[in-house]
């Protein structure tokens, strides 16, 4: 596995090995001993997540409050996606900062991101297959939103707004600088 951290350092893009021939592929996709000495700290997983969604769909900017933060480990099974790790972390130099990677079935790449950013991808293919892991389990009374299309982080996403789809909590979630609790 070849780690690469990205302009948020604490952000970093996993490359796994490839080993394949004419009978098709074979790759870890996760090594806790590995990511964990990349790191410097250990990382304890708990939940793994899969969802299925048409192209234009964007599910985000999703975050935890604590104690339920959440580091997420994502990756692309079959299609592509735009993902995107904002940080939240109000003391961060990187604050309101973003980290967007393009995710796919073919590029095999993942995403780690740590406690203290908030997540979404967007679908660029027909359909997409995405999966990942958190290390907390899921809470819905902790969950919050940021804006997709908040002007102060600026995401590029790359599609046209108007063929984004979008549920009703996302389209309606608060602007970054509304400070919905951000105790990260």
């Amino acid at each position: 596995m070849k780690f690469i951290k990205t302009k948020i350092s604490d952000v970093v893009i996993i490359e796994p090995k490839l080993f394949g021939d004419n009978r098709g592929y074979f790759m870890e996709t996760f090594r806790a001993d590995k990511l964990e000495a990349f790191l410097g700290y250990k990382i304890n997983f708990c939940q793994d997540n899969e969802s299925k969604s048409r192209k234009g769909v964007l599910r985000g900017l999703h975050y935890q409050l604590q104690p339920f933060t959440q580091s997420k480990l994502v990756r692309v099974i079959k299609g592509s996606v735009i993902d995107v790790a904002v940080d939240i972390r109000k003391d961060s130099p990187t604050f309101g900062k973003y980290v967007a990677v393009e995710l796919s079935g073919e590029n095999k790449k993942q995403l780690f991101i740590p406690k203290g950013f908030a997540h979404g991808f967007l679908v660029t293919s027909d359909e997409a297959i995405f999966t990942y892991k958190v290390d907390a389990y899921y809470a819905p009374e902790y969950e919050r939103s940021i804006r997709f299309d908040d002007p102060d982080i600026g995401i590029d996403w790359s599609f046209p707004k108007e063929e984004m789809l979008l549920s009703e909590k996302d389209k309606s979630a608060p602007f970054l600088s509304a400070d919905m609790g951000l105790v990260l």
